[in-house]
């Protein structure tokens, strides 16, 4: 379920935490200046922000402020090779949540991260209810009454999303962010497909819920009974 925004420069290093968070089944997308990782904000939720404070169009510490000012509080694990005692200072105090200092072991970035990635937030639940259908992300399964079905790893994020919204409108963008990341551009058919297959789930399991299309550029999750 996870997936995390690294926000950094220097391309061997971002490499390098890609790599280890595929390694414990973490999906990631790199951003290398600012302004790229605030427009990719408006698209697609992240788990967790690895933000350097030395990017080419301004400090890391921008970003975890303006996450801040409206009100999201992801994890902000914030990258630095300044080692002074009052940097770290100003970068919890911009609302961080951990601060490294580079040169770091990899493993140990993993660690922090997995502690921060524990916090009891919404999106650590076990399952989230909508309808009459249950959404188990750690099984990857979709349940209602007896009936249940196994989702592939885009299919629970895209679920995921929908059962978040609660019925209300999400941008096709926004599912495609959710499955595949920013980095990882899927077939113009990808989305069409995995809904697709997503309604034959719920009418496998016997849901009265349907994902409906909002206009040509979103979707939704209604009762089977409110859809036109």
């Amino acid at each position: 379920m996870y997936r995390v925004a690294v926000v950094e420069d220097h391309a061997r290093l971002a490499e390098l935490i890609c790599r280890s968070l595929s390694a414990i089944g973490i999906g990631a997308d790199v951003f290398s200046t600012l302004d790229a990782a605030w427009s990719a904000l408006r698209v697609a939720e992240y788990s967790a922000f690895i933000v350097d404070r030395g990017l080419p169009d301004g400090d890391g510490l921008e970003l975890v402020r303006q996450l801040r000012s409206i009100a999201n509080h992801t994890p902000c694990l914030v990258l630095t090779s300044r080692d002074a005692l009052r940097d770290r200072v100003d970068g919890l105090s911009a609302g961080a949540d951990d601060y490294m200092t580079k040169p770091f072991r990899m493993d140990e970035l993993i660690a922090r991260l997995r502690t921060l990635m524990r916090r009891p937030e919404d999106h650590h639940a076990m399952h989230l209810e909508f309808g009459d259908v249950r959404l188990y992300p750690a099984q990857a399964c979709l349940v209602c009454q007896d009936g249940s079905v196994k989702l592939s790893s885009a299919e629970l994020q895209i679920m995921w999303c929908l059962f978040r919204q609660a019925g209300h409108f999400v941008h096709r963008s926004a599912l495609q962010a959710a499955a595949w990341g920013m980095s990882d551009a899927p077939s113009p058919d990808a989305l069409h497909l995995a809904l697709d297959r997503l309604r034959a789930a719920l009418l496998e399991i016997g849901s009265v819920l349907r994902i409906v299309d909002i206009h040509a550029d979103g979707h939704a999750l209604r009762d089977d009974a409110q859809t036109p």
